[in-house]
């Protein structure tokens, strides 16, 4: 879907994710879903408040996974 969304996790990313790099993922995110690269000013809160969301979101996510010695699990 977002090609240049990068995986933020260990042990594809070699640090923590940083603040910087989750929110640019979730700018991305919203960009490819509402189909608009910057929105009109009519719609800038909304846009705004989404990539904020999401960038929320994916914070507690990564907080939240446990990541066990690289190995993938079905």
């Amino acid at each position: 879907m977002c090609r240049s969304i990068k995986t933020l996790r260990p042990p594809v990313l070699p640090e923590e994710a940083t603040e910087d790099d989750i929110r640019a993922a979730a700018l991305q995110f919203v960009r490819k879903v509402s189909g608009f690269r910057a929105p009109a000013a009519h719609n800038r809160e909304v846009f705004d408040r989404a990539v904020d969301e999401i960038a929320e979101a994916t914070a507690r996510l990564l907080d939240g996974l446990e990541i066990r010695g690289g190995v993938r699990t079905p």
